[in-house]
């Protein structure tokens, strides 16, 4: 879910929601993609798996989360100038990054939710993104209970990159069948001081950054499938990015322009509450 390149950068880092009172939350996500795509920004083109682990529990009106979420390379990469890869692709089942991450959410109102945190972006491999790139980011989001669920979000680097980025996004499902709804989603990008800061010549004039240009970096467009087995939850998705950075548009080493991508997963998500309320649900 995360982090800059000095080509690109590095997702979805999930957001737990709040528990109800007295009740303490556990869960777990495995996301199974095509390729690592953060912000728009292809990072590895090839399929990686990212499990996610937080606890949830309550602090009076508020709700506390922490976690950690990884990103681990399932293939070797057999040719560096056709792939990207976070880890170098020198070995299967790599881990290429881990981000602990902390935050805080509080309702305002009756229809807004305020959130507050941190995230760790850190690099273990000697190839790729190594440990010079790791930074931190410390973010809010706003999330508003009316149609089509808008939700704002800023993250700002304090570290390497020293710049903001900023997404707007909405959602809505659409029942297909009584049983089947399908989960679409539009957000947007954009950058506001994580750009390489180009001369002239097209010479990048900062050492660490995520985009080529501040502004708009991509759209992405997105449609999910969710349903339940058991105690499991599943998410199977697919997202079309429409790429507007210079940055964005490279998805390999050979594909440097590249207006649009498809990629694509499964989510499979599992939690549990314990406490007073789990309880009270209970019974």
């Amino acid at each position: 879910m995360k982090r800059a390149n000095v080509l690109g950068a590095a997702l979805v880092v999930a957001i737990a929601t709040a528990a109800p009172a007295s009740a303490q939350t556990v869960g777990a996500d495995l996301g199974l993609f095509s390729s690592y795509v953060w912000r728009g920004l292809s990072l590895t083109n090839k399929p990686v798996a990212q499990p996610d682990l937080y606890v949830t529990f309550p602090a009076g009106n508020a709700s506390v989360t922490l976690g950690g979420w990884a990103n681990i390379d399932l293939g070797k990469y057999d040719d560096p100038n056709d792939d990207i890869s976070e880890s170098g692709g020198l070995s299967s089942f790599n881990l290429a990054e881990f981000d602990p991450w902390a935050e805080i959410s509080f309702p305002v109102g009756e229809k807004t939710t305020l959130t507050a945190g941190a995230t760790a972006y850190i690099y273990p491999n000697d190839a790729g993104l190594t440990s010079d790139f790791n930074t931190v980011e410390l973010y809010a989001k706003a999330g508003f209970d009316v149609p089509l669920s808008p939700k704002l979000a800023i993250w700002y680097d304090v570290d390497k990159v020293d710049g903001a980025y900023l997404e707007a996004s909405v959602s809505h499902t659409v029942q297909a069948s009584e049983k089947v709804g399908i989960a679409l989603g539009a957000l947007a990008g954009f950058s506001a001081g994580q750009d390489a800061d180009l001369d002239e010549f097209g010479v990048p004039q900062a050492d660490f950054f995520n985009f080529a240009d501040n502004g708009l970096t991509h759209l992405d467009l997105s449609a999910g499938v969710p349903f339940s087995a058991g105690v499991f939850s599943f998410t199977p998705a697919l997202h079309l990015v429409i790429n507007s950075d210079e940055a964005t548009k490279v998805t390999s080493p050979t594909n440097l322009d590249e207006d649009v991508k498809l990629w694509g997963g499964i989510t499979i998500s599992w939690s549990k509450s314990y406490g007073a309320a789990a309880e009270e649900e209970a019974e």
